[in-house]
């Protein structure tokens, strides 16, 4: 597996490590398949209950896909498609894995790199960090997938104007528009990062991963529950984790949720 895309764990918490700091983190297309390859095996492993993506150091989240690749296995459109299709596999995973997702971003996020962190839950930045999706500054067109997210997080005038104008903006800029959900000093976003994925942890894990299934399938265009969401809700009524809500509520203490 690459050595450019790592896991570590501790207690609940995993964290997808992206470790190309030479390349400020660009995504190879070997990269790609490891992200699929790790969260796959994180998908299986019940001690984990939240994902955090990071890059490797400060200077990046990640600067995008690594265009040095492209003439030689994105070029011409059967090539390009495969390409994609690898890409967006590993985007997917991360948008559907079945626990709460942080990215925690420094530096840049261009291009595919704010992709992947736009397939998280939740986007931390510092005042530093750098923006944007270039797409018309390589003549590639935007996938539909990652459009309608991005769509859904900022709004269809604000998609355009990032995927037209392929400018460059801050998180400040980033979080006044939905896109970053808080904004954290360099010294400190890996702490506030902990301190909120704990803070995630303290709830129950039932209801924080029933109500991301719910999330998604309404932003996927889901407009009535399915058999498998109807289910999923009325299981959560005969769960251990119901039980102790309501008993925490009734004698007026924090419940403890089992993970």
């Amino acid at each position: 597996m690459s050595t450019e895309i790592y896991v570590e764990k501790n207690g609940y918490i995993a964290t997808l490590v992206l470790n190309r700091p030479d390349k400020r983190n660009s995504l190879s297309r070997a990269m790609f398949q490891a992200i699929i390859d790790e969260l796959e095996q994180l998908r299986t492993d019940m001690s984990i209950k939240l994902l955090i993506v990071r890059g490797v150091n400060e200077v990046a989240f990640s600067s995008g896909a690594d265009i040095s690749e492209f003439l030689d296995i994105r070029y011409a459109a059967d090539n390009a498609k495969a390409y994609n299709d690898l890409a967006l596999k590993a985007i997917d995973a991360l948008y559907k894995f079945p626990h709460p997702t942080i990215a925690m971003i420094q530096g840049l996020a261009i291009g595919g790199g704010l992709e992947l962190a736009n397939a998280c839950d939740f986007r931390l930045a510092t005042p530093k960090s750098k923006l944007g999706i270039t797409a018309a500054n390589i003549g590639i067109v935007y996938n539909l997938e990652s459009t309608k997210r991005l769509i859904n997080i900022v709004g269809v005038a604000k998609a355009k104007e990032i995927l037209y104008t392929a400018n460059i903006f801050t998180a400040e800029e980033g979080k006044s528009i939905g896109l970053i959900t808080a904004l954290h000093e360099p010294q400190e976003i890996e702490n506030a990062t902990m301190q909120f994925a704990e803070l995630l942890l303290s709830k129950s894990s039932i209801a924080n991963a029933g109500s991301k299934k719910i999330i998604q399938a309404i932003v996927d265009g889901e407009n009535a529950e399915s058999d498998e969401l109807a289910q999923l809700i009325l299981d959560s009524f005969s769960s251990d984790d119901y039980n102790e809500g309501i008993q925490a509520f009734l004698n007026k203490r924090k419940p403890i949720f089992n993970k």
